[in-house]
């Protein structure tokens, strides 16, 4: 009976993401006038609403940036907190219209699942949060020790190569949610936390005292973050990945809020495209000629956005690194508008 009922769920959650990309999310979101993404239930930097409610983070402004390009207006974005377990799921059966939450893009997932990653907005790397009291300077010294890491993430996976890898034994202590695992390494049930590097950092901040703790120097897999969309609807998918390219392309241009009303008289080709000054770009995505425009003037590029997410202007204070435009040695690379 209870495999019935189970087939009978996924058949039903099937048949609803068949129809709407059948109707197209672009169509959906247009006749909504609003944009539902899914978002962290709280990560500093990434997502994380205010004391006032407002969404901030590096994800968060890229569902803005979305809202901006369909819809003219980047406030029009209701947010959905998911969980780490639940938020393939709630992608799925079409409960949000997109993930921006950072999501690991992986092979299994991305042929598994019936979903497919837009881009990558974030290269990041797993790491160990320690207390500075626990004298220890290198993951390679945590043999006997308890981990702390959430359920539902590559995380688990990650830990358990490394330690095997190294030889080296530990104790896994699983939570459903990042601040269940914080709260949990904070009060000593485990000797370090482990998550994205990013997420330590802000993780972090939570902790009574921060300057206690330590986060340990090596990277010990590949965490390519990035938005994820349903893979039946290829046209979605193209205009999520095109909006995030939009904004790389426009802080390789040198476009920003501040200066775009004056970069629509640039002669710049590459400039002209990006704003919608010259070809009919918008159109090959569903939307008007000015979809980029539209972007920069209302969220800004990507450098801006990580400067204040993430970056010095943040509470992070994270170096861009790995997540530089490749021209100043980093990996983020847009292909051009043309």
């Amino acid at each position: 009976m209870k495999r019935l009922l189970a087939a009978a769920l996924l058949c039903a959650s099937a048949t609803l993401a068949q129809a709407q990309a059948q109707k197209s999310t672009l169509s959906i979101v247009k006749s909504r006038g609003e944009l539902i993404c899914g978002v962290s239930p709280g990560l500093a930097g990434f997502g994380l609403p205010d004391e006032k409610g407002e969404w901030h983070g590096l994800d968060v402004d890229l569902c803005r940036a979305i809202s901006a390009a369909i819809l003219n207006d980047p406030k029009k974005v209701k947010f959905t907190p998911l969980s780490s377990k639940d938020r393939f799921t709630a992608l799925q059966s079409g409960e949000v219209d997109l993930l921006s939450r950072t999501s690991t893009w992986t092979m299994a997932r991305d042929t598994s699942l019936g979903l497919a990653f837009a881009g990558v907005n974030y290269y990041d790397g797993q790491a160990f949060l320690v207390q500075k009291k626990l004298g220890v300077d290198s993951a390679l010294k945590l043999n006997g020790a308890s981990i702390c890491l959430q359920q539902g993430t590559t995380t688990e996976l990650n830990v358990a190569d490394y330690f095997r890898q190294n030889n080296i034994k530990y104790e896994p202590v699983t939570f459903d949610k990042g601040d269940e695992a914080i709260k949990a390494f904070e009060s000593g049930r485990c000797d370090a936390l482990t998550d994205d590097s990013s997420a330590l950092y802000a993780l972090k901040l939570k902790l009574v005292k921060p300057d206690d703790a330590v986060v340990l120097p090596e990277l010990i897999s590949k965490e390519p973050l990035g938005p994820v969309v349903r893979s039946a609807d290829h046209d979605w998918f193209n205009l999520v990945k095109w909006v995030h390219f939009a904004m790389l392309n426009a802080e390789e241009l040198g476009v920003t809020q501040a200066n775009v009303d004056k970069q629509l008289e640039s002669t710049n080709p590459e400039i002209r495209r990006l704003l919608g000054k010259d070809g009919k770009f918008g159109e090959a995505i569903g939307l008007t000629s000015d979809w980029a425009y539209r972007i920069v003037k209302q969220v800004g590029n990507y450098g801006e956005a990580f400067e204040r997410s993430v970056g010095a202007g943040s509470v992070l204070k994270i170096a861009r690194g790995k997540n530089d435009l490749w021209s100043k040695g980093g990996l983020q690379y847009a292909p051009p508008i043309r």
